[in-house]
């Protein structure tokens, strides 16, 4: 257990990529100490992308880059604006609500900040906003898409926790809910007390003008959150229904669509999707690895040793996992402490369900934390600030997602009244 640790953070402590950190230590154990065939590590690895949801991952991702490559980011933004943007401090209210409206289409955390965080600073700057609330409110914001449905964290949760991924996805779309609401209060409390006025009068035309050509691209979540709720598809089906409403959008709809682009967007996704398994599939031949090495029992019986009250097991799991997000990519995070973490989770009685929001909740504000925070990149680039300066004004915008955390912590109902309602 001491070498497979040992192995582990050396490597990520020097820099090498998570995967081959997760590999190395494995191949290490299982050279050194472990004396197994290798035949078995391959079967290892092979057996944790061998997953039929797991199909979901490149669709979901290749559903993300059409959006963000045939205008239909633009769309939602201008609707956005005719709808909230009215309000004190109207763009930093647009922001979430756009944000809410592109989780139901992409539910990656770098895509939303990628594709509309362009669009939002720019226009936020040229509205004379500062940079603390154009980029803070950007960066929280991006953290509603892997909440609610479709998800891909979410997907890889419910692979390696073995549960339903269907009622996961109704699980993250209230807590989603409650994350915009919380960041729309603390965009009007800044605005009041910075005395940031209204962007622009509400008019109904306006509103009903960029609703009509925002309608096809607003179908997208319908579809893909209306079929599965309806038990029309599953959510592999739902990801694969998501890409042909894309690419009718980019070709028919919008025709912002080229076979060139087209190809250039599958490059890209097959690249993502690639990094994405193999993580997955080094993150379970480790996972194996700990629990043959008894890690899992280890961590379960300090754990309950520590207390068997589920409050107090998951304000120390909240701990550990904010700690682990601030220096881990969200999958690897995902695939390496599920397998440690379900049996604790599973003995005091806490729904993995609620636990599997938790985590990934936990870990969206990882993305905005440093020093491995992938959001702060992304925004850094965007917005030419330094990334010491994108971490200062995306700081205070934790606050409000902390407690929508502690929230769905502390109150179970939050997370698990629509899979009961849809699914059990």
């Amino acid at each position: 257990m001491l070498l497979l640790l040992t192995v582990f953070f050396g490597l990520l402590i020097i820099g090498v990529p998570v995967f081959v950190s997760l590999g190395a230590a494995s191949l290490a154990y299982v050279y050194f100490i472990g004396h197994i065939p290798a035949f078995v590590v391959l079967h290892r690895m092979a057996g944790g992308v061998d997953s039929f949801p797991l199909i979901a991952v490149p669709f979901f991702i290749l559903a993300g880059n059409l959006m963000n490559s045939a205008g239909i980011t633009n769309r939602i933004f201008d609707f956005a604006t005719a709808a909230v943007g009215w309000l004190r401090g109207g763009l930093g209210h647009v922001n979430v609500l756009a944000s809410v409206i592109f989780a139901g289409m992409s539910g990656a955390a770098v895509a939303d900040a990628g594709g509309l965080g362009t669009i939002e600073i720019k226009a936020m700057r040229d509205r004379g906003y500062d940079d603390n609330l154009s980029v803070g409110i950007t960066a929280a914001s991006s953290t509603i898409g892997p909440i609610m449905p479709p998800s891909l964290p979410m997907v890889v949760f419910g692979v390696m926790a073995n549960v339903s991924i269907g009622q996961l996805f109704a699980a993250g779309f209230i807590p989603g809910l409650l994350m915009a609401f919380a960041l729309m209060l603390y965009v009007t409390w800044y605005s009041h007390r910075k005395g940031i006025g209204r962007d622009q009068a509400f008019r109904v035309t306006t509103l009903g003008r960029t609703f009509v050509s925002a309608v096809p691209a607003l179908m997208t979540p319908v579809i893909i959150i209306g079929g599965m709720s309806s038990g029309a598809f599953t959510p592999t089906e739902a990801a694969i229904a998501a890409c042909a409403w894309a690419l009718l959008l980019g070709f028919v709809f919008y025709r912002t669509l080229t076979f060139r682009r087209f190809y250039k967007i599958s490059i890209q996704t097959i690249e993502t999707t690639a990094s994405v398994l193999i993580i997955v599939a080094a993150a379970s031949l480790f996972s194996w690895v700990l629990t043959v090495t008894q890690v899992t029992t280890l961590v379960t019986n300090f754990l309950l040793g520590v207390s068997d009250n589920p409050l107090i097991i998951l304000l120390i799991i909240n701990i550990l996992v904010l700690i682990v997000g601030c220096f881990m990519e969200t999958i690897a995070a995902i695939s390496i402490l599920v397998p440690v973490l379900m049996p604790v989770v599973v003995h005091v009685g806490i729904d993995p369900v609620q636990f599997g929001v938790i985590m990934v909740l936990n870990l969206m504000i990882g993305l905005l934390t440093p020093p491995v925070g992938m959001v702060l990149f992304v925004l850094s680039r965007i917005s030419g600030l330094s990334v010491e300066k994108t971490i200062r004004a995306t700081a205070p915008f934790l606050i409000p997602l902390l407690l929508v955390l502690a929230a769905i912590s502390i109150f179970p109902s939050i997370t698990l009244y629509l899979p009961t309602l849809w699914y059990r």
